[in-house]
């Protein structure tokens, strides 16, 4: 099979100390970039959902703490840092599911404790955490494709792939990886309600990389299921507990039960950064609750009745009995979760320095 190609970089560190980030919001339509040298414009970047996916949500924090370093006013370290806490308060506020956030955050200002030249030092730092994420994406997806059947055709949800990462993607880097290798014959994909990052992202990704795929309503997938189409379900992670419960877009639990009663393996791909051993299970994972209007409307057009009451949580909790595997750039990881996931940690931390 053809080798597939990177999408050019979802967000990137100008030379000129700027960061520029594809629009995603306005994707499929119109591929618009845009350019900030201030770290607010990032977090709200981040909360309008331009910037999206756990690890390019982290990426993009990284990159925002390393601009709030460059417009603090002048003075001592100690107000440098207290500018630096404040900024990063507010980043982590923007979407409080996903653990890479918190995590590119809490790496950043304990870099800046220790560092000489903080502005220097933040922005090494975050390109940094760059580029270790595209090296992770890589071996999530060689990882992941070790597991699957030759002629294997896939199941996944919402947007996994190099629009939600610094490159190349999680669960689509399995698909990726599985289709450079030979092994996939198709991908199935949600549209992934509300904002059919599906629809708009995950096949606009693949369309590029001229992956076969068939784009489907998220209620179909059950059948789907049934009837034996895919061989296996692949999805991405916002934050994982410690003892394997997966917090994921919205519709990611059913198809996990869907996936155990039709007997097809249900894998998580995501980067260590998403394994949080301080939250013990998925119960203490806070789930965002978005605006009514992004299910009231499509594309500004209202689709409901005016004042109907709305739910929107952008993310579920999937027990982590339904997990079949927990696939990360340092190795798989199966029940007991427990174990599993402390012990990759504990392997992956000298590798990361």
């Amino acid at each position: 099979m053809p080798s597939t190609a990177d999408i050019s970089a979802p967000i990137e560190w100008l030379p000129d100390g700027r960061v520029r980030l594809i629009d995603q919001t306005r994707l499929p339509r119109e591929e618009t970039y845009v350019e900030t040298a201030d770290y607010r414009d990032l977090a709200r970047a981040i909360r309008a959902m331009q910037v999206r996916g756990a690890p390019l949500i982290g990426i993009a924090a990284a990159y925002a703490l390393a601009l709030a370093a460059r417009q603090a006013p002048a003075g001592d370290k100690p107000t440098l840092m207290a500018a630096l806490r404040e900024a990063a308060k507010e980043l982590r506020a923007t979407r409080p599911t996903a653990s890479n956030l918190a995590w590119a955050l809490e790496r950043m200002l304990l870099l800046a404790e220790g560092a000489a030249d903080i502005p220097a030092a933040l922005e090494a730092e975050a390109v940094r955490i760059h580029q270790e994420d595209i090296a992770a994406c890589r071996r999530i997806g060689a990882s992941g494709a070790a597991l699957l059947p030759a002629g294997v055709s896939l199941l996944t949800h919402c947007n996994t792939g190099s629009l939600a990462t610094g490159s190349y993607g999680t669960a689509l880097g399995v698909v990726r990886a599985a289709w450079e290798q030979g092994k996939l014959r198709h991908v199935y994909v949600t549209e992934t309600r509300p904002l059919l990052q599906g629809a708009r992202l995950t096949a606009w990704e693949l369309q590029r990389d001229g992956i076969p795929f068939t784009l489907i309503v998220d209620g179909a997938a059950g059948q789907l299921l049934r009837r034996g189409l895919a061989g296996a379900v692949v999805v991405g992670a916002d934050r994982i507990a410690a003892n394997g419960d997966v917090a994921n877009k919205v519709g990611t639990y059913a198809l996990a039960v869907l996936s155990r009663e039709n007997g097809v393996p249900f894998y998580v791909a995501a980067p260590a950064s998403t394994i949080d051993l301080a939250t013990p299970s998925g119960d203490h994972i806070p789930i965002e609750e978005r605006a009514a209007e992004e299910v009231t409307t499509l594309a500004g057009v209202a689709t409901a009745p005016k004042g109907t009451a709305t739910a929107n949580p952008a993310f579920d909790l999937t027990p982590a009995q339904y997990v079949t595997a927990i696939i990360t750039e340092s190795g798989v990881a199966r029940p007991p979760y427990e174990q599993s996931l402390a012990r990759l940690l504990r392997e992956e931390a000298p590798s990361r320095g």
